[in-house]
């Protein structure tokens, strides 16, 4: 997994047909998905339950690029070595999730995973600063976590700008998860984000039989963001 801060657009599976993973999996990497976002909720965490390491097993064969897994859970550690195993090429877990978050990177990475880091809305972006040098990934959580489609929180932008300052010439990501649209994209790229999270605004009026529409979708995100991020 190379890095580059070109623009990166990674539709999150929660607004995907359930019924159909595999599929849809497929289906938006051949429509110009450069990444496979998949949230995973506890019901603990986050007042949702979605799927676990099982689940990322069995689309791992239809994914051929980068597969994101972000971990709404807590605790995390204990399973950290089974979405590795999995396939999961970037793991990401909340700051917010556990007392030793240090300790949760360390064991990330030593899966051999990327190990990226979360913050929901109220975290600052001066808790990163002890972490910035374990970290390959920092997600910025534009809406509370737990459930897809709900409105940007436009608060984030300023984490964002301040995040890519503390990054500097760093090789670290920054990732915004929730509300990403075309409107919302150039926002967060502008401040610096270069991995778009988007679920509903990837998925509407599409389906496996009817993929064009997630085509038209995907690049209405990109061109939206391409051309303000430096």
């Amino acid at each position: 997994m190379s890095f580059d801060r070109k623009i990166k657009i990674a539709p999150s599976i929660l607004s995907a047909d359930f019924a159909a993973f595999g599929a849809e999996c497929e289906a938006i990497e051949a429509q110009g998905a450069d990444w496979v976002h998949v949230d995973v909720m506890d019901g603990h965490f986050v007042p949702n339950i979605t799927f676990g390491p099982s689940t990322c097993a069995a689309i791992r064969k239809h994914i051929q690029g980068i597969m994101d897994v972000h971990l709404m859970i807590a605790p995390v550690d204990p399973y950290i070595d089974a979405f590795a195993q999995a396939g999961a090429d970037v793991i990401t877990a909340h700051l917010e999730a556990g007392p030793h978050i240090h300790r949760t990177l360390q064991a990330i990475r030593a899966s051999g995973a990327k190990a990226g880091l979360a913050l929901n809305p109220g975290t600052p972006a001066e808790a990163v600063g002890p972490l910035l040098d374990m970290v390959d990934l920092i997600c910025v959580m534009t809406v509370n976590p737990g459930f897809g489609g709900q409105k940007f929180i436009h608060s984030q932008i300023d984490k964002v700008s301040q995040l890519r300052a503390m990054i500097g010439d760093r090789p670290v990501h920054i990732e915004i998860d929730g509300g990403v649209d075309p409107t919302t994209a150039p926002l967060v790229a502008r401040a610096g984000a270069d991995v778009l999270v988007a679920g509903s605004a990837v998925f509407k009026g599409g389906s496996v039989a009817a993929p064009e529409a997630y085509g038209a979708n995907i690049r209405a995100i990109r061109e939206a963001a391409e051309g303000v991020y430096a």
